[in-house]
């Protein structure tokens, strides 16, 4: 039988700051749900704006973080000090500002910087250690998976026209041709993205504003961010500056929680 897709709701804000008041609010209510149903909180976290946005985190009331379980949705092959890590940019703007065990942020071997295959192995095994020993899924069911979307429709480390868009077993993924730099990068592939109890896209500025429509409006197969659709009970949430959706047709929903 096969799967069902919700639609996605379309949250659009004024400017940054009250999109990530209002991201902070959702977080905390999924993380409450998450907690009170199985003691931990699984998130996946993008680079690019998101963890700027996730800093309206650091001054809410109620976020525990040391039931929060952080992995990558994906990563630069590079050392985690690097600037272009996922790790290091996400260090600086949040981790740095918290308390939340080390232990509890799973980041890539970088012993294993040299060998594609071999890393992005060993992180697949790091999600296996966390879901696959209490979860019966096939894939893991992540409570928050956090993207974001580049002007020519990636997201993760998905790229239009590439091969590992057709990914449908294994849960981590390597490229070796990045059309953007750093070209090595490990990625979670679609099943994972898919199977995860919410995933919530953040995007600003208007410099997205022509591709939003090609994702939201009529979907284009080509467009990575568009053949992310959760499965049922999944959920897929927009958060988005207006500068970002001036040119989306799709409804927008009235933030409320």
């Amino acid at each position: 039988m096969p799967h069902t897709v919700v639609p996605p709701t379309l949250y659009s804000f004024p400017n940054s700051p009250a999109l990530a008041d209002a991201l902070a609010t959702f977080i905390l209510k999924a993380q409450k749900e998450a907690i009170e149903k199985k003691g931990k909180f699984t998130v996946a976290l993008s680079g690019g704006t998101v963890p700027n946005t996730l800093t309206a985190l650091i001054h809410k009331h109620g976020i525990k973080w040391d039931k929060w379980q952080i992995f990558y949705v994906d990563e630069r092959v590079v050392p985690l000090d690097d600037p272009d890590s996922n790790h290091h940019l996400a260090s600086q703007t949040l981790y740095k500002h918290i308390h939340i065990p080390a232990k509890n942020i799973h980041t890539i071997d970088t012993t294993l910087l040299d060998d594609l295959e071999e890393l992005s192995d060993a992180y697949e095994k790091e999600l296996i250690h966390e879901f696959a020993q209490k979860d019966s899924a096939r894939f893991p069911i992540f409570d928050l998976v956090l993207l974001g979307v580049g002007p020519d429709g990636h997201t993760a480390s998905l790229f239009p026209g590439h091969e590992l868009l057709s990914e449908e077993d294994r849960w981590v993924a390597y490229i070796e041709d990045s059309p953007k730099p750093p070209p090595r990068r490990i990625t979670f592939t679609y099943p994972v993205l898919n199977h995860a109890a919410r995933v919530v896209f953040v995007v600003t500025g208007d410099a997205k504003a022509d591709v939003l429509p090609r994702i939201l409006d009529t979907p284009q197969e080509g467009l990575p961010a568009a053949r992310v659709r959760p499965v049922t009970p999944g959920q897929l949430v927009w958060f988005v500056d207006d500068a970002a959706s001036a040119k989306v047709a799709y409804a927008k929903s009235e933030f409320r929680l």
